[in-house]
């Protein structure tokens, strides 16, 4: 079966290419700059939950309407230099206080206290160097990198304001054998 569209003129033809840009602009590039955008991960600061060239798919939408939970996976700007983007984990949530002795990680809120449980980690990169305790304000957060030993993150260079957090990965695309929707997600492991 064959299909032939033929335009009546010229300007059809033109009147219809602006129409189908007109769509694109206002459907997709919204989409592009308010709703989602693509990520690619680079470096081991995430290892094994993220790798080195992962294709994320960050999702900007939903921290606008609700407050990021313990345990989400976040990208975000870094707060030294706003126009690099990090991933990490959240870890510690506003008005808490974190504490790490002996690479044990506890909490501290309104609730008590209680140690964090991380299934996500893998125990030869669960070093926590020397004991830190953090205080967090009403704005902000304590991120870490799944591979503890690879990352750079609150440890350094302090907390993280929620102004500065872009979203979450809500699909990973690459590497093809890996494609998983919400990757990273472990909210129901811990408190």
């Amino acid at each position: 079966m064959e299909v032939e569209h033929k335009f009546e003129n010229k300007s059809q033809f033109l009147k219809e290419v602006i129409q189908f840009v007109l769509i694109v602009l206002i459907v997709v590039l919204p989409i592009r700059f308010f709703i989602a955008q693509p990520f690619v991960v680079s470096g081991e600061s995430m290892d094994s939950t993220f790798n080195n060239g992962n294709y994320l798919i960050v999702d900007e939408l939903s921290y606008r309407f609700s407050n990021p939970k313990r345990g989400d996976v976040v990208i975000f700007k870094y707060p030294y230099d706003q126009k690099r983007y990090l991933i990490k984990r959240l870890i510690g949530l506003p008005l808490e206080t974190v504490k790490m002795k002996s690479g044990i990680i506890t909490i501290e809120n309104q609730d008590g206290e209680f140690v964090l449980s991380e299934p996500y980690i893998d125990s030869k990169n669960n070093l926590l160097y020397g004991d830190l305790e953090v205080i967090l304000q009403d704005d902000e957060y304590f991120v870490l990198g799944d591979n503890r030993i690879a990352s750079s993150d609150s440890r350094i260079w302090g907390n993280l304001s929620k102004n500065l957090i872009i979203g979450r990965p809500i699909i990973r695309l690459f590497p093809f054998n890996s494609i998983e929707v919400l990757p990273g997600s472990y909210n129901k492991y811990v408190q």
